[in-house]
């Protein structure tokens, strides 16, 4: 195996780790509030997401900065958090002027990839070049990403198309309980942190 497939396997099996799965929770939070017809709107989501985990993956791997894994690992469910309220609190469009969905995809995309750089350092150890082995890493969280997103997208299909629930409603499930899970991971992650 080259180490460009090691590298996109490990990325790829790095998001799509059930125990891990607070990243599988924030990516369904992020497009669970879109259909198949808003796939605009989605990929917009996803590519801010993508530069903020890309910018922090690359400046942290390669020793630009560090900040504790122990508040990365409370900030990413506080991210999901806020997601899930934004998506409960939104009654309808946010308008065109409005880029309050991007911004925070972005922002927590930043966080996110705080908590990839952790892994993805431990596998690179003390190897000075890494840009490749960082880049396939990084394909393949985004391989791993987009099957999160046709997944939801299908549910979202299935929900609102065939079964005919309103997507408001929709939204509202899947935000709710995407939050509960997530609120009591951050209660969990804060008394770690606390203590």
């Amino acid at each position: 195996m080259t180490d460009f497939s090691l590298y996109f396997q490990l990325g790829w099996e790095h998001i799509l780790d059930w125990q891990g799965y607070d990243h599988i929770l924030f990516v369904c939070a992020l497009c669970g509030i879109y259909s198949w017809h808003n796939w605009r709107s989605v990929l917009m989501l996803v590519t801010a997401f993508t530069l903020g985990h890309s910018v922090t993956l690359a400046l942290s791997v390669l020793h630009f900065f560090k900040i504790s894994s122990s508040w990365i690992e409370f900030l990413i469910p506080v991210s999901i958090v806020i997601t899930c309220l934004t998506n409960i609190l939104k009654k309808h469009n946010w308008g065109k002027f409005v880029r309050v969905p991007y911004v925070l995809a972005m922002l927590f995309g930043f966080i996110h990839g705080l908590g990839f750089s952790n892994y993805l350092k431990s596998l690179l150890g003390r190897d000075s070049n890494i840009v490749a082995e960082l880049f396939s890493f990084n394909l393949g969280l985004e391989g791993g990403q987009f099957l999160i997103v046709l997944v939801i997208l299908f549910l979202s299909f299935i929900f609102t198309e065939i079964l005919k629930a309103p997507q408001r409603e929709w939204n509202l499930f899947l935000s709710s309980a995407i939050f509960g899970i997530s609120f009591m991971m951050a209660l969990e992650r804060l008394a770690a942190l606390i203590n």
